[in-house]
């Protein structure tokens, strides 16, 4: 990586706050879902966590890609099939295992 005139590494661009709350959302449920499973709760806290996937994928599906911020990962179509799909899978694996 080269450096550029001032001899200093350029900075990243800033965030605005509609591009921090997209993903702050997401991760403070990813969050909840965590403690809940922490705590013993592990199918309430598995399905908290698969729901807030999806709710990632609907926001990068519905926000233009100038305001996703961090959820712009590739491509909107790629971010969404992704974030729905590990979110669907967590919420039918936590139905789906038995409790005992």
């Amino acid at each position: 990586m080269t450096a550029n005139p001032e001899g200093r590494r350029p900075r990243p661009p800033k965030l605005t706050p509609t591009e921090m709350v997209s993903l702050a959302v997401v991760v403070a449920g990813m969050i909840a879902g965590l403690v809940l499973v922490a705590i013993g709760q592990w199918r309430l806290g598995c399905l908290v966590v698969g729901a807030f996937l999806a709710v990632g994928g609907l926001e990068r599906l519905l926000l233009p890609t100038a305001k996703a911020g961090l959820l712009r990962v590739r491509s909107r179509f790629f971010d969404v099939i992704i974030l729905i799909g590990m979110g669907a899978a967590i919420i039918a694996l936590s139905i789906l295992v038995p409790q005992n």
